[in-house]
């Protein structure tokens, strides 16, 4: 694990893999054109001689390849999950108990175990499962271990952080609401015999495989409640890191529970939007990379970003097509933010990032747009 040093710069071999810098579309505009101003962006006052504290949002596999990026820049690092997953072990266990879904916060934890021995082979054995067709067929060893702390201790908040002190993990997991959710969207085409028909599917694995096209969501129960921890960590991070993953279902929640979003408006963090590297089959088929940013404006209008992270290999040719780069910059202009196009994802043709490539991408990005602290 590359570790912080203060003073110095992110280094990394595999830093300059792309083959040339970041570019960056910077803009300033509020949606209705005119300047943003200071008092509505507050920012952060530098923190002397500390790593940046970084809190990243999202679920399932998109938030654990950001969280692998994010480890290696700092150890100030918190993720935040959603707990709106109702299928396969996580679902099983919630069906059965009442309690939170557990799978995207023990692929969180996973993320953040260390490159040694104890990390790595705790890494597996939470993700590793059980084979068979009994009652524990299928379940991750993870899933069951928190579970059993919930029951134990009655907080899912110090569960997690007894687990992360077993699995010695370089940051803080927490669940976005300690009640569990579920997803809700409003689908066009979800029967195939009538494709402009609108209809409502519910569950978050059903939401994810629907054949139609996904025109909004909602949480089940509305306005539900935010961990207080959560709240803290958005409000005093130096950066806030949002996607990537799957839109509807991982990234999107965040922005439908009350405190949360309303925290994420007001914090003094800077914010910083990463986009997935293709469209997800079910969720969003079909979709460009600026219609992904126009979803998020129509569920928080109110949220600005300061940086959007595009991977250029997906916009130019690549699993998006040929995207209308003027078109996505005119969608981060109104959102505020600096669009910046890199190369992040892996280089075996997998829509997958690359978690030294992202960090660099990452680390670029926390120098040259607002340095918010004296850690370079």
């Amino acid at each position: 694990m590359t570790g912080y040093v203060p003073g110095r710069q992110f280094q990394n071999k595999t830093a300059d893999r792309s083959g040339l810098p970041a570019r960056s579309f910077v803009t300033g505009r509020s949606r209705s054109g005119a300047a943003r101003t200071g008092p509505a962006r507050p920012h952060q006052a530098p923190r002397t001689n500390q790593a940046p504290r970084i809190t990243a949002l999202g679920g399932g596999q998109g938030l654990s390849a950001s969280l692998s990026a994010l480890r290696r820049l700092t150890t100030d690092l918190t993720a935040v999950v959603t707990v709106a997953d109702d299928g396969g072990s996580s679902g099983r266990l919630r069906e059965e108990l009442g309690v939170l879904p557990p799978g995207d916060l023990r692929k969180a934890l996973a993320a953040l175990c260390g490159d040694d021995e104890w990390g790595r082979t705790w890494s597996e054995v939470i993700q590793q499962r059980f084979t068979g067709s009994g009652e524990l067929g299928g379940h991750a060893v993870g899933n069951l271990l928190i579970v059993a702390l919930w029951e134990k201790l009655g907080d899912p908040v110090a569960a997690l952080d007894w687990v992360g002190r077993l699995l010695n993990v370089q940051g803080r997991v927490l669940p976005m609401s300690a009640v569990p959710l579920d997803i809700e969207a409003v689908v066009r085409g979800h029967d195939p015999a009538y494709p402009a028909e609108l209809a409502a599917v519910r569950g978050q694995a059903s939401v994810a495989v629907t054949p139609g096209t996904v025109q909004s969501v909602r949480l089940v129960p509305d306005e539900p409640p935010a961990v207080p921890e959560a709240v803290t960590a958005v409000r005093e991070a130096d950066w806030v890191v949002l996607g990537p993953g799957s839109w509807f279902t991982s990234v999107l929640p965040h922005l439908l529970v009350p405190d949360l979003v309303k925290a994420l408006v007001e914090t003094r963090a800077r914010r910083l939007l990463t986009l997935n590297l293709a469209p997800q089959p079910g969720e969003t088929e079909g979709f460009t990379p600026q219609r992904h940013l126009e979803v998020i404006a129509d569920h928080a209008p109110a949220l600005a970003v300061d940086a959007i992270l595009v991977d250029e290999r997906a916009v130019t040719g690549g699993a998006f097509g040929q995207a209308d780069l003027a078109g996505l910059e005119k969608a981060a202009e109104r959102m505020g933010a600096a669009l910046v196009l890199g190369r992040v994802a892996r280089t075996d043709g997998t829509p997958r990032h690359d978690p030294e490539l992202l960090a660099a991408a990452y680390d670029r990005i926390f120098r040259t747009h607002g340095r918010i602290g004296p850690w370079r």
